[in-house]
């Protein structure tokens, strides 16, 4: 049996006899212990007090109940499709909301309590999904495993201001590409956001060049998954995730930040013509190249899941040099999936403590996000003893080079 097929049927059997183990079926708000207080209270001691938090990766999720656009593929809900049911029942518990009457309404509000519980002010840059393409810019909506329109973003971003800034999602095959890129920054947008590998969008495609050159000239980052995809499903198109690809929009101008920092995966590499490499280690490669500084960043998002470990998440914490290129993201809601993050694997690495393994699990219970950013700011080099500098977690995409 493959091990993605393993780890999927385990994922079921937890899910239909375990929901005990997932985050926020039965929140409980409750005053924390002095130790896990005490790890929170660190994670923020040396922060600006006058600049927010800032997460540059939350997915906004919806079933559409309620007329907002929002999408998700039949089968990920069919009885006849029972891990893709499985699976997306998993991600759905982990959101901490209780029923699906109003899920899309309800999810907003958890998250929202979720970060106004923060000790300090926090921006979510929530994400819109846009549907896959095909060459011809019509819709593939078999392979859209869901969708989420830009105007439910900044819908959403209205409604708390002061939380969530909406980040737009364009296909660039879409016939209406540039005015739908237009229209967005109009409203303020200045970040995007692409999955390529179940998109079906090709970075490298020239036919893209006057929607990167539009996106320059707007003061438009990019955002991209880079790396294998597992959460989504991708039709063999992984190679669609390497990074060497974003060389394309980086030579144009565009600011481009690499979700995950490409931490997950194999890809064949573009400059050694039969060769194949580690997407983290091609991300490295255009990190080191002169010319990207200032125009390529990396995300924190899902660089502690279980999967990803141990390389990259060791070799960042290593690296002070790429400190300023870095920005936090949690890739909510998976912060709320327990089988995911193993903080035990992060004792055995000596990048966390047992002390602090047992806080975080106990702030994990509460608060998904809160345990998030309080275990990236908790880990630990265990060389150098080095932290991730706390700027780091208050860099917002807007501060970033347009260009």
């Amino acid at each position: 049996m493959p091990p993605t097929t393993a780890c999927r049927l385990f994922l079921a059997l937890i899910i239909s006899f375990g929901p005990a183990l997932l985050a926020g079926s039965k929140p409980k708000p409750r005053p924390y212990s002095s130790s896990a207080q005490a790890l929170i209270d660190r994670a923020f001691a040396d922060l600006d007090p006058g600049k927010p938090v800032v997460d540059v990766h939350v997915h906004a999720i919806g079933l559409g109940q309620d007329g907002d656009g929002t999408f998700v593929n039949p089968e990920k809900l069919s009885l006849r499709h029972p891990l893709k049911r499985l699976e997306t029942n998993l991600y759905l518990k982990a959101t901490g909301v209780e029923g699906l009457a109003h899920f899309d309404r309800d999810y907003l509000e958890v998250l929202a309590a979720r970060a106004r519980a923060f000790p300090r002010p926090v921006r979510l840059h929530l994400l819109a999904m846009d549907r896959a393409y095909r060459p011809d810019g019509t819709p593939d909506e078999a392979r859209t495993e869901f969708h989420v329109p830009n105007a439910y973003v900044f819908a959403a971003a209205a409604r708390h201001p002061d939380l969530f800034v909406p980040v737009m999602s364009i296909h660039p095959a879409r016939k209406d590409a540039i005015q739908e890129l237009e229209a967005c920054a109009a409203k303020g947008g200045r970040l995007l956001k692409w999955l390529p590998n179940a998109q079906a969008i090709d970075p490298a495609d020239p036919r893209f060049d006057p929607f990167y050159c539009r996106m320059k000239d707007l003061g438009v980052a990019l955002l991209t998954h880079a790396g294998e995809e597992r959460a989504v499903a991708v039709k063999d198109a992984q190679a669609l995730g390497n990074p060497l690809k974003l060389r394309r929009p980086l030579d144009l101008g565009v600011t481009v930040i690499v979700a995950h920092c490409a931490s997950l995966g194999r890809n064949a590499d573009l400059d050694h013509p039969g060769k194949a490499a580690r997407n983290f280690d091609l991300f490295l490669r255009l990190m080191e190249d002169p010319k990207y500084r200032g125009r390529l960043f990396g995300d924190l998002s899902a660089i502690t899941q279980i999967n990803r470990l141990p390389a990259p998440l060791q070799t960042l914490l290593a690296r002070p040099d790429l400190d300023g290129r870095l920005l936090n993201g949690s890739d909510y809601p998976l912060p709320g999936v327990d089988l995911i993050i193993w903080t035990r694997r992060l004792v055995a690495l000596r990048l966390i403590t047992a002390a602090e393994r047992k806080a975080l699990n106990e702030i994990w219970k509460q608060n998904p996000p809160l345990f998030d950013f309080v275990l990236k700011r908790t880990l630990k080099d265990p060389k150098s003893e080095r932290r991730w500098s706390a700027d780091l977690f208050q860099r917002s995409p807007e501060s970033l080079p347009a260009q």
